[in-house]
């Protein structure tokens, strides 16, 4: 079993899992990574760049686990709202009303 899921279907992905909870972790440490290292970074401090890189890093990182799980869901979503669409548009042009 691979500690990082890629692969999922729009149920298992609407639910909380150990992605979820890395993607929780991540994002603070990188958001303070992002802003220390580009504040040391402006005053030409050698550690910023390194901080700024570690950020980076981290939001990459972040990117790469929750991606694949966001995009099931909005991908799921999104087909459900067409159909909703196309239902209302035939309602509303009197199409095929029951």
């Amino acid at each position: 079993m691979a500690l990082i899921r890629r692969n999922w279907n729009p149920k298992d992905a609407d639910e909380w899992t150990r992605e979820d909870w890395i993607a929780i972790v991540l994002s603070p440490l990188a958001y303070a990574a992002l802003m220390v290292g580009t504040a040391l970074s402006i005053l030409l401090m050698p550690l910023g760049y390194i901080i700024l890189a570690a950020g980076l890093a981290l939001t990459l990182g972040m990117y790469w686990i929750i991606n694949p799980k966001l995009s099931t869901i909005s991908d799921a979503y999104e087909k459900k709202q067409k159909a909703y669409l196309e239902e209302l548009e035939r309602k509303v042009k009197w199409e095929d009303v029951p």
